[in-house]
């Protein structure tokens, strides 16, 4: 079907192009008079923050209410603890299978191989983590998961306060199942917690509306700072990457669904505009109330969904938590020169497996990135040399992240008898993205 002008998905292409071009011409003017950016890459750079941070403004009232209700709604389930054990079970499963697919591209292809001492070794990274930060960093250290961190420039200090996504997931979960043990005296929280989410899924939507000119501007920003020819070069670390994603999303799904008795055609058709959502926000959370919409059109029992894909948008990451970091850390390793062996792509199953939730449904790998490069103690300073086309990657990983969180909720719905059939094969209502 061809694309519409009015469509959103055509929105976000022509943003992607006209950024692109602002990019280059920003590139093109040089830099201002005191050596810093000219006024078109300052505006792009302005633009694109401003993108990035309602998206994160609005990320943790929405992390919170949708685990907490997602976690309630399993009192409506008759088997709810058999439920939630093989959900986790299944995001283990995919996960596993894909960071695999990532590790056997990374070894046959070598990205990164060659390029030492290029441009791209301007990036830089100030997040940095590890397995003990990680585990530290699951326990809230207040009860809003507030955290500051303090940068000195030019002997001028500055506080910047942020939620801490791992420990809100944690403060949610852990309300969530206070909610369970309570019974009906929550109900009163329960009815606030719901009528929020609501407001704040409205309020996410018309944030996803600029997308087109968040990309936009994110696109140009990375163009103008490191130009096209320095891009150029992390060419073939783009292709294995969406090799990588292209195998998971229509191989390895399609044969998970064939394998649980489910033709692939009606799944992809109707889950096709969460993926494509996906895409363009660059958002697992984002995309999350189009992707439940679109798992119960599947046939998934609506409680089910209610649980499984407010959960799998926060920790279900097979494109940000498997495939990329396992590419990303053997192109960071051959950059540098450096071996890895047996043990070290062990660890980066165990990582990917079990750390997904540091991804926590925002745009970009950054945290799992960091976390798995210090767990095999390659340098840091390699995501610095990712960062710059990172919006490119991010999109076809979050349209990986989002078919997979709607594969399992529906291979579960099939194995424990709670998949409508008849809905998950018949026309249903299409969804808008």
């Amino acid at each position: 079907m061809a694309l519409h002008y009015r469509s959103f998905g055509f929105q976000v292409l022509a943003g992607m192009a006209v950024g692109l071009v602002l990019g280059l011409v920003a590139r093109q003017i040089g830099a201002g008079p005191d050596g810093d950016l000219n006024w078109l890459a300052t505006t792009l750079k302005t633009v694109g923050s401003i993108f990035v941070s309602l998206l994160k403004a609005i990320v943790p009232p929405l992390v919170f209410t949708a685990i907490v209700a997602s976690i309630a709604n399993l009192r409506a389930l008759d088997n709810a603890a058999r439920l939630a054990g093989q959900t986790l079970l299944w995001f283990a499963i995919t996960a596993l299978i894909a960071v695999a697919i990532g590790i056997t591209i990374g070894v046959i292809l070598q990205p990164g191989a060659g390029l030492q001492g290029t441009a791209l070794a301007m990036g830089k990274n100030d997040n940095v983590g590890g397995w003990l930060d990680f585990l530290k960093g699951l326990v809230p250290g207040n009860s809003l998961a507030l955290s500051a961190s303090t940068k000195i420039t030019d002997g001028n200090a500055s506080t910047s306060i942020s939620f801490n996504i791992l420990q809100l997931l944690v403060i949610s979960i852990a309300v969530g199942l206070a909610t369970l043990k309570v019974g009906d005296k929550a109900e009163p929280f329960l009815a606030f917690v719901r009528s929020l989410l609501a407001v704040v899924r409205a309020l996410l939507g018309w944030v996803i509306r600029l997308t087109p000119i968040g990309s936009a501007a994110l696109i140009g920003t990375a163009i103008a700072t490191y130009g096209w020819s320095a891009l150029a070069q992390l060419g073939t670390f783009t292709a294995a990457i969406y090799l990588g994603l292209a195998l998971v999303l229509l191989v390895v799904y399609p044969t998970l669904l064939i394998a649980n008795g489910l033709k692939p055609g009606p799944f992809f058709a109707k889950a096709w505009p969460a993926i494509q959502l996906g895409f363009v926000s660059r958002s697992s959370v984002g995309t999350l109330p189009v992707t439940e919409a679109v798992t119960e059109r599947l046939g998934v029992d609506k409680g089910y969904a209610a649980f499984a894909i407010p959960l799998a948008s926060t920790t279900k990451m097979d494109g940000c938590a498997s495939i990329y970091p396992a590419l990303a850390a053997i192109f960071v390793a051959n950059f540098y020169g450096l071996p890895l062996h047996a043990i070290d792509y062990a660890l980066i199953v165990f990582v990917s497996v079990l750390g997904s939730a540091a991804t926590a449904g925002l745009t970009g790998a950054i945290v799992m990135l960091t976390l798995t490069l210090s767990t095999l103690g390659l340098p840091l300073a390699g995501v610095g040399l990712l960062l710059a086309i990172d919006p490119i990657l991010d999109m076809g990983r979050t349209a990986v992240n989002v078919a997979g969180q709607v594969l399992v909720g529906v291979i579960v719905a099939k194995r424990e008898g709670i998949l409508d059939e008849a809905a998950y094969y018949g026309d249903g209502e299409l969804v808008a993205a």
